[in-house]
């Protein structure tokens, strides 16, 4: 009986230990954005830079890389009326106020039609693949931000640990032994957060770089299609009818009345 009322009074001084050992857990959910923030450093400014940067790219491909802005159905349509209607100054004044990349090709190919009246189909379509690559370049290169992004924050992530690192085993080296533990793990932890701020820049970056690159060779496929439906169309502008030969025999040996 008297072992079993032993323990009594040590069940305060456990529960007393206990809440001094939850106390640092309930530190560690009190931390926020802006503390995890400054704790990073300096490499968190550029980083920030890069996400507006990322966002802001994703935003202007949303309305850039679609179908309407590259070749739409009702560009086509009108071009083609026009073209067998021979109307190339019509097209070309319509070339000029749209703004998809088809119709930046269209404009280039009949600028050089117009003017050289004695153009060749061979050189008709080799002007229509040179703009239409330059016009996939342009769209392909814009995609690549994206990816020169999810690249370059993941490497300033790594700088700020390494940084984070020196910095801890510097301050590891200088103190006592309570000391060296205590600096030891509050480097770890600042240069950790680095590291993950990088890769949460990257990783979404990389994902709009593989849907948007996925898009815009779709809309490129599309546009090379349509681009050769052009360089066919502007092909029956040199067709001539063939004279019949019984003509032809009437005007070299006209009859005299």
């Amino acid at each position: 009986m008297n072992s079993r009322y032993f323990f009594i009074p040590l069940i305060p001084l456990a529960m007393i230990s206990t809440a001094q050992a939850a106390e640092p857990i309930n530190k560690l959910k009190e931390l926020n954005v802006f503390e995890l923030f400054h704790a990073g450093g300096w490499v968190m400014y550029p980083l920030i830079a890069l996400s507006v940067v990322a966002a802001s790219l994703c935003i202007l491909y949303v309305f850039t890389i679609r179908q309407n802005a590259v070749v739409s159905d009702r560009f086509m349509d009108r071009a083609e009326s026009m073209i067998r209607a021979r109307d190339l100054q019509g097209l070309t004044s319509y070339c000029r106020r749209e703004s998809e990349c088809m119709a930046r090709i269209t404009q280039r190919v009949l600028d050089f039609i117009i003017a050289n009246p004695s153009v060749t189909l061979a050189e008709v379509r080799e002007i229509t693949e040179s703009e239409g690559s330059r016009q996939a370049g342009i769209m392909t290169t814009r995609v690549s931000y994206l990816s020169d992004i999810g690249n370059i924050a993941p490497m300033l992530g790594l700088l700020a640990t390494v940084l984070g690192m020196i910095e801890a085993f510097f301050n590891l080296s200088q103190g006592g032994e309570g000391v060296k533990q205590m600096a030891l793990s509050s480097g770890i932890y600042v240069a950790l957060i680095g590291t993950a701020s990088g890769l949460i820049v990257a990783i979404p970056s990389l994902v709009a770089y593989s849907f948007f690159r996925t898009r815009a060779q779709r809309y490129i496929g599309e546009m090379e299609a349509a681009s050769s439906h052009l360089v066919a169309l502007l092909q029956t502008l040199t067709v001539r009818a063939p004279v019949p030969q019984a003509h032809r025999s009437n005007d070299n040996n006209p009859q005299m009345g």
